[in-house]
């Protein structure tokens, strides 16, 4: 492309990418903060009704036990523990002969917690369950609090899909971050659990902005180097979730624990407006280049791209980047600016169509798969903290051998691979018997390794697969249909309790299907340079370093 060629006269890669790599490390690592909060913030503990023997001191008898006191007071429950949602009108004193029988406690009057519930503050000091009671008959709040934060990825994803391309990346990161930083800091003094997720949903909304401008950092970067960029920013995703557990473990207040993921996203952004309002030479995070020819800003542009060559120390750019040859080079970028493409692109062109159709379909199917699996972490385990770091270390893993999958397979086949194997995984998990807990932990820890690779794979691959005018609405789009699947997974996970099987078969049997039709529709990306204009994809480009682009989409068009 001919932006490649002006980002070589650039210096290629250089200091500048590397600092802007390690800039964007702290949004990154702090995504998954957020993400996944809620398996330690909304943690549930072990949790039974208040009585009034057991709970009021001056009515404790010495002569008796706190045991002897709790099976008078609270009948067991399923698992044969205290029952966490029913008590005893009346205490059950025959229940001390010790040759008392099943029917004498099951025939016994029992009420709902009508005076609140005792929680066990072993694990957590406090959480939002422990906060507004999100037990019993209300414990399906918690997975609506879930839902509606999926909600606000959803939103944030099509609304900042849609206002990125007039904003641009920069101003719109620094805006995101100082949301979610505000939002989250504000979720500790809510004073209720409706406005907790009124700002757990605007928090989410600004995380979806961050999210987008993440996934289009590979604009800075040259074809060969862009698989490595995004598997470090993958890489330190899988870092954020493994101190996530860590965090969580070292405050076990929700609310300790929230203010500690909020605020160094709020410094981030401050320090990012002060840079971008600052003297030029301090400007060391600059606007995307790609994205001001685009928009027909060329000289802006220029300016940009003689800051990264004198970053990377090419001190020749000053005379070889003239805003002559930028405009030379890009002649057919400019006049995609002004032909005002718009969303109706995306299902205009036949090639784009197919596109954006098999993606919709393939993030449908990891979001909701995926999200089933990381938000269920209490079903795997007692140790929460301990699964947690082990899902992180095993996506690390996974996303660090991406780009070795990527010399191997290419883009296509890494994908559907690690999205179809993943899905037996779960399979496999679901069908294995309850016993083997230790079995169904490991297929599940295999699953999210494969969703690992997975999902950087996708953050590539679609950004390759849509020209510049249309990638940040694309991935929009995308993310949106995504978040949709991830609303999707609690939803399945409440038939739990008449069809078990079915909550595992969906996440299972869906990204196997899913593998399939990405196989059938979408072609193969390696070693290609992004896409500028729409017109790259209808074989157009006649100048000779789009040669090797226009033959593989001339022949792409033959099948599309």
């Amino acid at each position: 492309m001919a932006f490649e060629e002006l980002l070589e006269r650039a210096g290629g890669m250089g200091l500048f990418q590397v600092l802007q790599v390690a800039t964007l490390l702290l949004p990154t690592i702090f995504t998954p903060f957020h993400m996944l909060l809620e398996n330690f913030s909304a943690a549930i503990p072990d949790h039974r009704c208040w009585t009034h023997m057991l709970d009021n001191g001056s009515e404790t008898s010495a002569n008796l036990t706190y045991e002897a006191l709790l099976a008078v007071s609270i009948p067991p429950g399923p698992d044969q523990q205290p029952h966490p949602c029913r008590r005893f009108r009346q205490p059950q004193w025959q229940l001390l002969d010790p040759n008392t029988t099943a029917a004498n406690w099951s025939e016994a009057a029992t009420e709902p917690c009508v005076d609140g519930w005792v929680y066990d503050h072993s694990t957590f000091t406090a959480t939002v369950v422990t906060k507004w009671n999100l037990v019993c008959d209300s414990q399906g709040l918690k997975p609506m609090g879930q839902s509606i934060y999926m909600a606000g990825i959803l939103v944030g994803s099509f609304i900042w899909g849609l206002l990125s391309y007039r904003l641009g990346r920069k101003p719109m990161l620094s805006w995101c971050c100082l949301q979610v930083a505000v939002a989250g800091t504000g979720t500790t003094f809510a004073p209720n659990f409706l406005i907790y997720c009124g700002l757990r949903f605007l928090s989410a909304f600004g995380l979806a902005g961050i999210i987008l401008v993440l996934s289009t950092l590979t604009e800075w970067t040259t074809t060969r180097r862009r698989a490595v960029t995004m598997m470090i920013l993958g890489c330190t995703y899988s870092t954020g979730q493994m101190a996530v557990a860590g965090l969580a473990f070292i405050l076990r207040d929700w609310q300790d624990l929230q203010l500690a993921t909020s605020m160094p996203l709020l410094a981030f952004s401050l320090v990012s407006w002060s840079v971008r309002f600052g003297a030029s030479s301090r400007r060391w995070l600059p606007e995307s280049a790609r994205w001001l020819i685009i928009t027909g800003q060329p000289d802006r542009a220029l300016q940009e791209l003689k800051k990264v060559a004198r970053i990377n120390g090419h001190k020749e750019a000053r005379k070889t980047l003239t805003i002559e040859v930028l405009m030379s080079s890009m002649k057919e970028e400019a006049v995609s600016a002004r032909a005002h493409t718009s969303v109706l692109d995306l299902i205009r062109m036949p090639a784009l169509r197919r596109r954006i159709c098999t993606m919709l379909v393939v993030n449908f199917s990891v979001q909701l798969s995926y999200y089933g699996l990381v938000l269920d972490l209490q079903s795997l385990g007692r140790d929460i903290f301990l699964l947690q770091a082990l899902f992180g270390a095993v996506d690390f893993l996974g996303r660090a051998t991406t780009v070795l999958l990527f010399r191997f397979l290419g883009r296509r086949m890494t994908q559907a691979g690690s999205l179809s194997l993943a899905g037996f995984c779960i399979l496999a998990n679901a069908l294995m018997p309850q016993d083997l807990q230790s079995w169904r932990v490991a297929f599940a820890v295999l699953g999210k390794g494969c969703f690992g690779i997975s999902l950087t794979c996708l953050t590539i691959y679609r950004t390759e697969l849509f020209p510049t005018p249309l990638r940040m609405t694309a991935e929009g789009f995308l993310q949106s249909v995504g978040r949709l699947g991830a609303m999707m997974g609690p939803l399945i996970r409440m038939a739990r309790q008449a069809l078990p099987l079915l909550p595992p078969l969906c996440y299972g049997i869906i990204p196997v299907a899913s593998s399939l039709v990405l196989l059938l529709f979408l072609p193969e990306t390696q070693d290609l340079p992004l896409p500028d204009t729409i017109w790259d994809l209808q074989g157009r480009r006649s100048d000779a370093t789009g040669g090797h682009r226009q033959e593989a989409v001339i022949m792409e068009s033959t099948w599309l």
